[in-house]
């Protein structure tokens, strides 16, 4: 069964969550800080972690960006600030959904369920795909635990929604993507061609390759297509 973490200072979500997420098959776990959120994935194999962004001591996005810093397990944040500015901001940390609050406890295993099977969905977790590493322009991917490899040897781990637009970048090495492509590809077909979550992801991926938007050197913008993956592609098994 699929354990989902549940961070939220508030004792009256925190305990329903827990409860209802129990109640629909899942193993549960609920905290209350980030202390506890980290002892618990220290401690305990995390499949999923919902998160309020408004912690009372803590900053949820401060969180998001250190749980993606330091882990690959897919988030789901939660706040009572619903604009598109929170929801962007979250993206940009990191995180794979966002759910704002008043919410059915429904709609958020809906989205447990999107997340975790795109997860599991995700290009090199496929059956036949043996690749266990992926070079290119100096770069290494490890397909398995989720983490780039630069070439001075600084590892950097990777959120779900960015290793699969890398991913499917290298998939198709030197070929303009469409955004509508990446984005079914990377977040499913639940999104419209008009969110920006695949250009939150291009950005943060030109981040941690030193690829700034002005020389998109590895990653290129393709006028009136999408983006290309600029680089000979190496699978090692």
């Amino acid at each position: 069964m699929d354990h989902i973490l549940v961070v939220d200072d508030d004792p009256n979500i925190r305990h329903l969550l827990r409860d209802y997420l129990r109640e629909m098959g899942y193993v549960a776990t609920a905290v209350e800080n980030g202390a506890q959120m980290k002892q618990a994935i220290a401690t305990s194999q995390i499949d999923l972690v919902v998160l309020d962004l408004m912690l009372e001591a803590e900053d949820g996005l401060d969180l998001t960006r250190d749980l993606r810093r330091e882990h690959g397990v897919p988030i789901i944040i939660l706040s009572a600030r619903g604009g598109l500015l929170d929801r962007i901001l979250g993206l940009e940390m990191g995180a794979d959904d966002y759910l704002p609050k008043p919410f059915d406890p429904r709609e958020l295993v809906a989205k447990i369920k999107v997340v975790l099977r795109r997860t599991r969905s995700m290009p090199g977790e496929r059956l036949g795909d043996a690749s266990a590493s992926i070079g290119f322009a100096g770069w290494k991917l490890d397909t398995r635990m989720k983490q780039m490899l630069s070439p001075d040897g600084l590892v950097i781990s990777l959120g779900g929604s960015d290793y699969r637009a890398l991913r499917t970048l290298l998939d198709h090495p030197n070929r303009p993507l469409s955004r509508e492509f990446l984005l079914d590809r990377v977040f499913g077909k639940e999104r419209t061609p008009l969110d920006r979550s695949i250009d939150v992801c291009i950005s943060r991926l030109r981040q941690h390759l030193g690829d700034a938007a002005r020389s998109a050197a590895l990653i290129r913008t393709v006028r009136n297509e999408g983006y290309m993956l600029v680089a000979d592609v190496e699978h090692e098994a």
